[in-house]
C-alpha cells in the first residue's frame, strides 16, 4: 500500500499462505462488524485487502483527488433519480485503516486511520488468533439488510424486454439501451468467498477481481473487464496520466483462437462506436481536446472477447488535476451499461427492467492506493446471500439486435461466475 503506512507486526502472517491471511482478515472483519474489500488489478499477481475500522459504511460524493487511501463502492443508480449527481452521493467509501498485500506479506496500519468502532490492537490480535488456530469452515460474510427477491429472469421475459427496447429505438426514443437480467443459483456446501476470489484471480488474469463485504449492505464478488477511471504517475516523464476505455461488443473466445482472427458484425462495431462517441462527448463538455485515442482492438475478458478503445490524457500538461472526479461524474452510468442518450434509457430501464440492479453496473475500486486510482464498472458480478447468489448480466440492444442472440450473450457473461460456483 502507500509508503506512509506502518507495519503492525504479526508473526504468524509470515508463515501463513496468502489465502489463510485473507480468510483471517475477512473472519476478523465479520466478527467485529467491519467493512472489508479485496481486489487484484488486471495482469498483476498481487492481491490486496483493506479493513475500515469505523464500523460504518460512509456515503460520500467522491472528490477523488482529496480522498484518503481507500476503496469506493457505488450503485448503478440511487433509486428513481436519473441525475448522476444524486447517485454519486450514494457512493460508499472504505478507509484503508488496516491493509495487507500479498507482495509485501505484512499487515499494515494507516497512521492517520479513523478512530472508530474497534481498536487496531483487537483486530490484529483476532487476525493472529485466526491464523494460529487455522480456522476451519467457510469464511463468514455479510448479508444485506434489505429484503431482496431472489428470482430468475426467464428467457421469455428477457426477449420480451429486448423487443420492447427495439421498438423504442425504432420510434426514435433512444439509439441504444442495455437491459439486464438476474440469475439465482444455489451456493454449494463447500463454497468459500476467499477461495472463490483466489480462483477468479487465477482464471481471469485480464479482469479486475474484487470481493467486498459491508455490514448491512452485503457481499459482492466479481471479475470485471471494464475500467472506468484510472490515474497514475507516468514513470519516465513523471506526469499524471488519466485513462478511460470504451468497451462494447461481445463474442465467445474459444480455446486456441487468436484475437487477431476475430470477426465482428456491424451491430457490434456500431455498438462500440456509440460508447466511443459517448466518451468523446464527455470530453467536449469540459472543452478537453488534447487526448490520445487507441483502438478499437479486440480484447480478451475471460471466456469472452470485446472491442476496446483506450483514451489517455496528460493531466499535468493540461493543468487539470481534478479531471478524474469530473469525468467520473460525466461518465457514470456509461452508455455501455445504460444506453444513449442516458436520461431516456435510464427512464426506460426503471420502467421495464423489473429488477433492482443495486451495485451491479455501478463502480468500485481502490482510490489513492500506491498513488493510483483504479475504478472499474461492476460487471461479471454476483451478490451473495446465505444459501443463494444472484448473478447479473446485460447486453447492448441497438436497431440491428437479434433478441435470441442478446439472450445468448447474457448467458455467456453469466458463465464467467457460474463456473466458480459450480
Amino acid at each position: 500500500m502507500q509508503s506512509s503506512f506502518s507495519e503492525f507486526f504479526v508473526e504468524s502472517v509470515r508463515e501463513a499462505s496468502p489465502a489463510e491471511v485473507f480468510k483471517s482478515l475477512f473472519s476478523s472483519a465479520h466478527h467485529h462488524q467491519l467493512a472489508i474489500a479485496a481486489w487484484r488489478l488486471p495482469f498483476q499477481q498481487q492481491k490486496h485487502v483493506i479493513i475500515d475500522l469505523s464500523g460504518e459504511a460512509k456515503k460520500i460524493k467522491p472528490e477523488l483527488e482529496t480522498l484518503p487511501a481507500g476503496f469506493i463502492f457505488s450503485p448503478f443508480t440511487s433509486g428513481n433519480e436519473t441525475s448522476s449527481d444524486t447517485n454519486q452521493h450514494q457512493s460508499l467509501y472504505l478507509h484503508a485503516d488496516v491493509s495487507f498485500s500479498t507482495d509485501a506479506n505484512r499487515v499494515m496500519v494507516n497512521p492517520i486511520f479513523q478512530k472508530g468502532k474497534v481498536g487496531i490492537e483487537k483486530v490484529v490480535s483476532d487476525i493472529e488468533n485466526h491464523i494460529s488456530n487455522k480456522q476451519r469452515g467457510a469464511t463468514p460474510y455479510f448479508i444485506s439488510d434489505d429484503i431482496v427477491e431472489i428470482t430468475n429472469t426467464s428467457k421469455e421475459q428477457y426477449i420480451h424486454l429486448v423487443k420492447k427496447a427495439m421498438a423504442a429505438i425504432n420510434e426514435g426514443i433512444f439509439q441504444k439501451v442495455v437491459p439486464s437480467k438476474q440469475k439465482a443459483i444455489a451456493i454449494p456446501d463447500k463454497f468459500d468467498i476467499v477461495d472463490a476470489f483466489f480462483q477468479l484471480s487465477a482464471v481471469y488474469p485480464h479482469a479486475f477481481v474484487s470481493l467486498v463485504s459491508i455490514p448491512g449492505v452485503g457481499t459482492w464478488l466479481g471479475a470485471s473487464p471494464e475500467m472506468l477511471i484510472q490515474t497514475f504517475q507516468e514513470p519516465f516523464q513523471q506526469h499524471r496520466i488519466f485513462r478511460t476505455v470504451a468497451l462494447a461488443g461481445t463474442q465467445s473466445l474459444k480455446k486456441n483462437n487468436s484475437l487477431c482472427n476475430a470477426a465482428w458484425r456491424q451491430k457490434e462495431i456500431e455498438e462500440q462506436a456509440m460508447v466511443c462517441r459517448y466518451i468523446i462527448n464527455c470530453f467536449k463538455k469540459i472543452r478537453l481536446r488534447e487526448y490520445e485515442e487507441e483502438g478499437p482492438k479486440t480484447a480478451a475478458a475471460g471466456n469472452l472477447m470485446h472491442l476496446k478503445t483506450e483514451y489517455t490524457v496528460d493531466m499535468d500538461a493540461l493543468n487539470f488535476p481534478e479531471l478524474a472526479t469530473i469525468m467520473l461524474e460525466l461518465l457514470h452510468p456509461t452508455s455501455a451499461v445504460c444506453g444513449m442518450p442516458r436520461e431516456a434509457t435510464m427512464a426506460f430501464l426503471q420502467e421495464h427492467e423489473n429488477m433492482n440492479r443495486s451495485f451491479y453496473s455501478g463502480f468500485l475500486g481502490p482510490v489513492n492506493v500506491h498513488d493510483e486510482i483504479n475504478i472499474y464498472v461492476n460487471l461479471r458480478c454476483m451478490r451473495l446471500f446465505s444459501e443463494k447468489a444472484i448473478l447479473y448480466a446485460g447486453a447492448g440492444v441497438t436497431a440491428d439486435s437479434v433478441p435470441e442472440k442478446e439472450w445468448l450473450e447474457t448467458e455467456m457473461k453469466v458463465s464467467t461466475l457460474l463456473n466458480i460456483l459450480k
